[in-house]
């Protein structure tokens, strides 16, 4: 009898005809459609069917119109007909105008209908909101409640105080009705046009054409759902929002901060790479007089005219670890290629264009900086991995660089050329400010672009005051601000809205509109995989449950099988390296051996983590156990499950670490967490993510749900006290001198070898007293013969 299939009943999936359902593993490769989500959505207007008809217009004379050509049929347009004089552009764009958007010297393109946008993001799910920035305009309405509570108001006295008063009052009724119609405005979602096909980015909202290759040359589709609903808005927000409705008072003219709230794994990173390459490609042509960056219709000119302009730090990407900001660089420079844009990552020796400015107080001075996490230090970082595809230009002048180095050693290093800098917060706060107490502080004031990825944690009191530090050191008034995770609480929505207000009141500028998208339900983990809760009462019920995965039996009915390689998540580095010392051995020779199983923590030096991330992606490590320095945003594509083999610390910790598997839309990942006696109090809060991940995904009821009701009820729940002390401490039994230890030891043979070494740490200390003693006897009989013993002597 399986002890393990027994305390586990209440999550076993259902089978079906006898059989487990076979499902494809994440590693057998992608999924044409990476999408999560695309319900059909019904409603009493056949509008979907008005949209569909409406792909190919015939006129009176049956012919159709060349304005309504089909993305399919672009190889049908003649390219050896007369091309249209300018003139002509500029007319049939005139022509055009009220019901069309056209990109010169290209197709008429039809933006959708809001009716037809608001069906298509319901069906994937998306909801775009204003959080603030809308302009406080007074209704005619207000103005009349305005004026009767002026006329209400006694004549007050001739002194200060009195008239101050109804000014007050005044400010306060306004503000009151201006917070009011706000709140209410944020109730009601907004439909913005969606992007429906990357090939739109290049003849609706004038990518660069090198761009819209180089996306297309990584194999990239369909966009996903944070792209669809994301990408438009940055990139042209006037266009996104021209259909929508309720949307008068949002003025996206000098663009807008954007708040992206979508699952692991669902493009995010481009979501944010694609608008900040363009908008560094717009800025280059309209510098150099070239018009607008979407009249150029060949990549060799786009190419050939950035690259004459010299490189300005134009935006600055800021992630929580040094994993993550590598992959950032890496999938960065994919698509820079040919574009002349430098994605560079910050290391302690590179030096960037600042301004200076001096000291004007000592606070400013003593800014204290809190050691971020265990997975930052002051080493110079490794700027490339192995395959890191790079421009030719980038590889040129990594080459000069490397020559100024070696003749001239004694002169400082010029400033690196660098237009999007990807880099951790300390590391570039260091730079920022200096060292030492007398030294100056730096501004980055040509930066337009912050961009926070995984924005929860570094505006947690972890990594606030470092990543506030950077946000106060980019002063350029039209800066943006865009931040995206998987998880997003709302008082960190709260701490970004009133932080732009008030850097707004400091520069004196109009807010922007600050706009949310959220994709599927808010804090719940990806829908496309399949959730385990293990009990297994102990420590060696855990090492007896992992024993079980990494050799199943065939009899095992408990769900799809968790196959290598996966990923172990513990909450101390200590039980990390205590976990591959038990486990190290257990895979045979034949397989592999030792060089199967590896460890991965902050501990260990840049270039063997390199090496360790390196070997895993290619499929040479099958498991590999680390702590939550890889819980977030690292890229493991082929990884067939995640095995949380301490309970994660916090709700938004399960949703990141079990987001390692099941990337852009793979099916058959795996998420396994095992729980003791000592984790029962804490295990409500995953629970209840798993039962809303499930929901999500449509398992209801009893059949196929991992989480059931009874277990739900039967859990307690977590008080508010626990949670934030589990966060900051986790499990107190597991960290440093716990009783808690992995090991195959029993308590008795524990308690012996505690024995024995309490016996020899006594026997070494009575020995010690003993020649203490020794000696200081010896001391006092010398005293007493080198006394003086009077005139006998």
């Amino acid at each position: 009898m399986d002890i393990f299939k027994v305390l586990s009943r209440g999550i076993k999936t259902a089978k079906q005809n006898g059989k487990a359902p076979g499902v494809q593993l994440p590693s057998a490769g992608a999924r044409p459609n990476p999408q999560f989500f695309h319900d059909p959505v019904s409603t009493g207007s056949n509008s979907t069917k008005k949209s569909k008809k409406r792909k190919r217009r015939k006129d009176t004379e049956g012919e159709e119109e060349p304005g309504h050509l089909d993305e399919e049929e672009v190889s049908d347009i003649d390219f050896f007909a007369p091309k249209p004089t300018v003139d002509e552009k500029k007319a049939a764009a005139a022509a055009a105008s009220t019901t069309t958007t056209e990109e010169p010297g290209k197709r008429k393109v039809k933006l959708l209908d809001e009716e037809e946008c608001k069906q298509i993001l319901r069906s994937h799910r998306l909801k775009l909101t204003v959080l603030s920035g809308r302009q406080a305009t007074t209704t005619a309405e207000e103005e009349k409640v305005l004026e009767e509570a002026s006329k209400k108001e006694k004549k007050p006295k001739k002194s200060k105080d009195t008239e101050e008063e109804p000014a007050k009052k005044k400010k306060k009724t306004e503000s009151a009705t201006a917070t009011t119609k706000e709140d209410s405005a944020k109730k009601h979602p907004i439909y913005t046009q969606p992007l429906n096909k990357f090939g739109q980015l290049r003849h609706i909202y004038g990518v660069s054409q090198q761009v819209a290759d180089n996306i297309t040359r990584q194999g990239f589709r369909a966009p996903t759902e944070v792209q669809m609903g994301s990408l438009p808005l940055q990139l042209r927000p006037e266009l996104a929002l021209k259909k929508a409705s309720d949307v008068d008072d949002i003025d996206v003219q000098r663009g807008i901060d954007f708040l992206g709230v979508a699952p692991t794994g669902s493009g995010k990173t481009i979501s944010f790479l694609i608008p900040a390459i363009d908008s560094i490609i717009r800025r280059r042509i309209e510098k150099q007089g070239a018009g607008v960056a979407n009249e150029t219709t060949d990549g060799e000119e786009d190419q050939q005219e950035t690259q004459q302009l010299e490189h300005v730090l134009s935006a600055v990407v800021v992630a929580p670890t040094r994993e993550l900001a590598s992959q950032i660089v890496n999938e960065g420079r994919k698509l820079a290629i040919g574009t002349g844009v430098r994605v560079v990552l910050m290391k302690r020796t590179l030096r960037l264009v600042a301004e200076e400015l001096e000291q004007h107080s000592k606070k400013e001075d003593e800014h204290v900086l809190e050691e971020g996490s265990d997975n930052e230090s002051e080493e110079e970082e490794n700027e490339a991995e192995a395959g890191e595809p790079e421009s030719s230009d980038e590889e040129e002048e990594d080459a000069k660089q490397g020559e100024k180095k070696k003749t001239s050693s004694g002169e400082p290093k010029p400033p690196a050329r660098v237009d999007i800098l990807v880099t951790t917060p300390k590391i570039l706060l260091n730079f920022l400010n200096g060292a030492g107490k007398s030294a100056t502080k730096k501004v980055l004031p040509e930066v337009r672009s912050l961009i926070l990825d995984e924005a929860d944690v570094l505006l947690d009191p972890i990594f606030r005051k470092q990543t506030m530090g950077i946000w106060k050191a980019c002063t350029n008034p039209e800066l943006s601000l865009t931040c995206w995770s998987a998880t997003m609480a709302s008082n960190i929505e709260a701490l970004i809205t009133k932080e732009i207000s008030k850097r707004c009141k400091r520069m004196d500028c109009p807010p922007k509109p600050l706009i949310r998208l959220v994709v599927g339900l808010k804090d719940t983990a990806v829908p496309n995989i399949t959730h385990k809760l293990i009990y297994t009462a102990t420590e060696q019920g855990k090492l007896h449950g992992i024993r079980q995965l990494l050799h199943p039996s065939s009899g095992d009915d408990s769900g799809p099988p968790l196959r290598p390689p996966f990923i172990v998540f513990t909450q101390t580095i200590e039980r990390a390296q205590s976990l591959h010392d038990e486990l190290k051995y257990d895979i045979p020779v034949e397989a592999g051996g030792s060089a199967r199983v590896a460890v991965l923590h902050s501990s260990l030096p840049d270039s063997v983590r390199s090496k360790i991330m390196a070997r895993f992606r290619s499929g040479e490590v099958w498991v590999l156990i680390t702590t939550d320095v890889l819980a977030r945003g690292v890229d493991f594509a082929g990884v067939n499950g995640i095995v949380n083999y301490d309970v994660p610390t916090s709700a938004a910790a399960y949703v990141h670490r079990s987001g390692r598997t099941g990337r852009a839309g793979r099916e058959g990942g795996v998420a396994v967490t095992f729980y003791t006696k000592d984790d029962i109090p804490f295990v409500k809060s995953i629970a209840n993510v798993i039962a809303m991940s499930e929901k999500q995904a449509g398992k209801t009821g009893q059949e196929g749900a991992a989480v059931q009701k009874w277990l739900l009820d039967a859990l307690p729940k977590v008080a508010k006290a626990d949670k934030r002390k589990l966060k900051v401490r986790g499990v107190e039994s597991r960290r440093a001198g716990g009783r808690a230890t992995i090991t195959t030891k029993s308590n008795w043979e524990l308690k012996r070898e505690r024995n024995k070494l309490q016996a020899i740490e006594s026997s070494r200390k009575r020995k010690r007293m003993e020649k203490q003693e020794t000696n200081e006897k010896g001391e006092k009989e010398k005293e007493v013969d080198d006394e003086w013993a009077g005139l006998d002597e």
